[in-house]
């Protein structure tokens, strides 16, 4: 039986920190919990909060608020050189890629550390260090919100792009996903240590033939040093995407800045780092009242103690400016604005 709380204070469940209200909130342990809560006459519409990690609240939410906090972890099949594990939607993420590291299971040692829960994986596709969730998954259940009725989503199905999906378009808002299945190796892993500082952190420690807890650990030690800790001061990880530009653009780009870092995806486009255009503007380390863009990585932005949704937003928005006035580029907002 659910139990519906009022005026409940969401700031313990963004990592921006945010003092914004639910009106109504339905804390949700199990999938015979959500059917009920969907299914309260009272309630036409709702908002679904999971770990609250990539999300800006602008404002009060007068709609109920569910909070997917369903846990458990499964290894439902084991085969030749992999593993299947199924994963409820309301773990932490981050728990549960030490959940695999302590069981052997590579494929997402390089997601390390990055904050949300895995329910919420599969709409962000979620990547890091040269690895995206769609490496290593292969289905996930999602509630239809208007029906009631189970769906299985498959690899194909969610149509995963760099941090798209379905769910981020023609399936925005129609379902709820409850859990994940991934694929996962135990025998004779795959390392990817050729992306960002990741090769260089394991020579500094000396490592010459990694594990994937050496790997993980090198992420981490990288991303503690970029990133800050949402537990200390409020931020959603990279607030942006970065921009994917052709190639004709880019050598355009590259005549007036020589030294501009850059990624090939193809033949015919080229990612170009955010952060790095963003630092370019003059953003990095700069404080607007409580609002900023963090002095270590200029792709976050931080609420330093008491700033609004709405103050980030602004100034959000006026780097995106900025960067399309210098470098005629437009870049993204990765998190979702409430």
């Amino acid at each position: 039986m659910i139990s519906i709380q009022h005026d409940i204070s969401l700031k313990e469940f963004n990592t921006f920190g945010i003092s914004a209200k639910a009106k109504y909130f339905i804390s949700i342990a199990n999938k015979a919990e959500l059917i009920e809560a969907l299914q309260l006459p009272q309630f036409p519409t709702y908002f679904v909060l999971g770990g609250g990690s990539n999300m800006l609240l602008t404002r009060d939410l007068e709609i109920p608020v569910l909070h997917i906090n369903s846990k458990r972890k499964k290894v439902i099949e084991t085969l030749e050189n992999d593993v299947l594990v199924e994963i409820e939607a309301g773990e932490n993420w981050h728990e549960f890629v030490l959940w695999c590291i302590e069981n052997d299971f590579g494929g997402v040692e390089n997601l390390s550390l990055i904050p949300g829960n895995v329910g919420t994986s599969p709409i962000q596709n979620i990547g890091a260090y040269g690895v995206e969730l769609k490496d290593t998954f292969v289905s996930c259940t999602g509630i239809d919100i208007e029906t009631q009725e189970e769906k299985i989503f498959t690899l194909r199905d969610c149509n995963f792009g760099y941090r798209n999906s379905i769910f981020k378009n023609e399936a925005k808002g129609k379902y709820i996903i409850t859990s994940v299945i991934f694929r996962l190796t135990y025998k004779n892993h795959h390392l990817n240590t050729s992306y960002g500082a990741i090769q260089q952190e394991l020579e500094s420690n000396k490592i010459t033939n990694p594990t994937i807890k050496n790997v993980s650990d090198a992420v981490i030690a990288i991303r503690e040093r970029k990133l800050p800790n949402p537990k200390e001061i409020g931020n959603s990880g990279s607030f942006f995407k970065n921009p994917v530009i052709s190639k004709s653009d880019f050598e355009i780009l590259q005549k007036k800045h020589s030294t501009i870092p850059h990624y090939v995806v193809s033949d015919t486009e080229i990612k170009v780092p955010a952060g790095w255009l963003i630092e370019q503007c003059g953003f990095k380390g700069k404080r607007f009242g409580d609002a900023g863009v963090h002095k270590n990585q200029a792709l976050v932005l931080v609420n330093y103690d008491n700033a609004t949704g709405a103050e980030i937003l602004a100034l959000a928005k006026k780097i995106q400016e900025t960067v399309f006035s210098t470098f005629n580029i437009e870049i993204e907002a990765e998190v979702n604005v409430i």
